[in-house]
């Protein structure tokens, strides 16, 4: 199991890390960050920790764990 943190300061939601994980995990928070709305990880369980997500960010805010 792995899984993702968005720094919440550094997102600033474009998308891009939601467009390229292949399972569809991350979307937007309800809440908003320095930026507005912010990425953030669901169903941590299925994440297989590829970190395209990190790769593709270009603020570099995603830290993957696995």
């Amino acid at each position: 199991m792995a899984k993702i943190e968005v720094d919440k300061f550094f997102c600033k939601g474009c998308g891009l890390c939601m467009d390229v994980c292949p399972f569809r995990l991350i979307v937007y928070s309800d809440e908003a960050g320095e930026s507005g709305l912010y990425a953030e990880q669901k169903d941590a369980e299925k994440c297989t920790g590829c970190t395209l997500c990190a790769i593709q960010c270009p603020e570099c805010a995603i830290s993957v764990y696995r």
